[in-house]
């Protein structure tokens, strides 16, 4: 087995539970990290041997510019989309974080952390 890790994904999104938030948007964070057996690419050199990063980041890109009122929502709509195009993948560990939340507070970032392994 292997792993995939894509760092710092930066997105500018509509997410969250206030009015604010839909007109505003926000900056965001997503760290993605999968789990694959990555073997017979390392022997082949052979991008259709592995799984493509620039497909993980277009599915997060994209889910990301649908708007969810709750991270967990955003995060669990990557993760099946994840499962469902890329079969290869056999876990998925997911963080989206919510930069500079407006929570009244000096916080730099709310994260929330979700793993999940293909059944």
């Amino acid at each position: 087995m292997g792993t995939i890790k894509l760092q710092n994904i930066r997105t500018f999104s509509y997410h969250g539970c206030l009015t604010e938030e839909a007109k505003i948007g926000s900056d965001y964070r997503v760290d993605l990290e999968v789990k694959t057996d990555l073997r017979k690419s390392a022997q082949t050199d052979e991008l259709a041997d592995t799984v493509d990063y620039v497909l993980l980041n277009r599915i997060v890109v994209e889910e990301m510019a649908i708007r969810s009122k709750l991270l967990e929502h955003v995060a669990q709509r990557i993760i099946q989309r994840i499962f469902k195009e890329i079969p290869a993948v056999s876990r998925i560990l997911l963080a989206v974080s919510k930069l500079n939340p407006p929570i009244g507070g000096d916080v730099e970032a709310v994260t929330i952390e979700m793993e999940e392994y293909r059944s």
